[in-house]
């Protein structure tokens, strides 16, 4: 079905199999390992992973029609794909060996027809995006008749050191978050992203999720018990990278630095983990984001590029 077209390369069999949650450790490694061996131009902080999963994915159909697990014969994962976020992208990481080949190019052909399938119908396009540096997969999906047609996210770095201070207003306490807080953390995501998590759903769905820590979402809790602003903070210990997804907060805790005191708490716990750089990505047309991670010592590592094809091309490719 997908063989390596690269030259001296043993021709190896992958196929797709449904995600279950219990996979989730194992490949959080498993990318970490392909950031250290080839950099992070093909992969997203390993973080990303259970935050697109779990989060981005909710609500809709099961989860291991959406998410997949390549592996070959001998049970080698090769690559994961995820469909369907926002009801019309994808995402295909690949293994550093496989990158440019006719195994990377089944990914993101079985990626982009299965998001295509389970699009509403008044859905056009199907989307992806990647790092503005990531060369071969640009060369892919143009191949398979993606063209480019926004800026999507800027990438926004720095170094765990010099920290900022965690400056809060009286009566507010900032702390890391439990499994008690589960309503809570649901009514601040609808009341800063408009989601519909409720306290349920959020703590079955995320907070006792393999892959999920309580300890690294770090919330600012308000006098009267709610969450005024929240943060998730993923480690990679294997390359000293963290990673902030999400960073939200309560429309009636505004301008008050809250996200500003929970970020820095979290970049405190991630330099006393021994973490040296942490990221935070946000859609480039975001300029409140921008201001609120400039202003905390970030600077714009790259971009990463939105392509997008018809959804009626998706079977084209095959």
């Amino acid at each position: 079905m997908n063989q390596s077209e690269r030259p001296g390369y043993k021709t190896i069999m992958f196929t797709p199999r449904p995600f279950v949650p219990s996979d989730m450790p194992r490949l959080q490694t498993t990318v970490a390992e392909w950031i250290a061996t080839a950099g992070r131009d093909a992969y997203d902080h390993v973080g990303e992973l259970p935050h697109r999963v779990y989060d981005n994915l909710r609500g809709g159909p099961p989860v291991g029609d959406l998410v997949h697990v390549w592996e070959d014969e001998r049970g080698r994962t090769g690559g994961i794909t995820i469909c369907l976020r926002f009801g019309t992208a994808f995402d295909a990481f690949c293994a550093p060996d496989l990158r440019g080949t006719d195994t990377e190019r089944a990914m993101l052909t079985f990626a982009a027809d299965t998001t295509a399938r389970h699009m509403a119908a008044d859905e056009t396009h199907v989307l992806t995006d990647l790092f503005e540096t990531d060369t071969t997969r640009g060369r892919l999906l143009r191949e398979l008749g993606f063209v480019h047609f926004r800026d999507w996210d800027d990438v926004n770095t720095r170094a765990l050191t010099d920290l900022p201070p965690v400056v809060v207003p009286a009566g507010f306490t900032v702390r890391a978050a439990t499994l008690a807080d589960a309503d809570a953390l649901a009514e601040a995501r609808r009341a800063s992203f408009g989601s519909d998590w409720t306290g349920e759903t959020y703590r079955d769905g995320m907070m006792t999720r393999p892959g999920y820590d309580p300890a690294r979402e770090i919330v600012a809790e308000a006098p009267d018990g709610r969450i005024g602003a929240y943060t998730v903070h993923w480690t990679d210990e294997r390359n000293g990278i963290g990673h902030f997804e999400p960073v939200g907060t309560h429309e009636a805790f505004r301008r008050l630095g809250l996200a500003r005191a929970v970020m820095a708490e979290s970049m405190r716990r991630m330099a006393g983990l021994g973490l040296r750089r942490v990221t935070v990505n946000h859609d480039a047309e975001n300029l409140p984001a921008a201001k609120l991670y400039g202003a905390l010592g970030f600077t714009v590592e790259c971009r990463t590029h939105g392509y997008r094809r018809a959804k009626d091309q998706a079977s084209m490719s095959r």
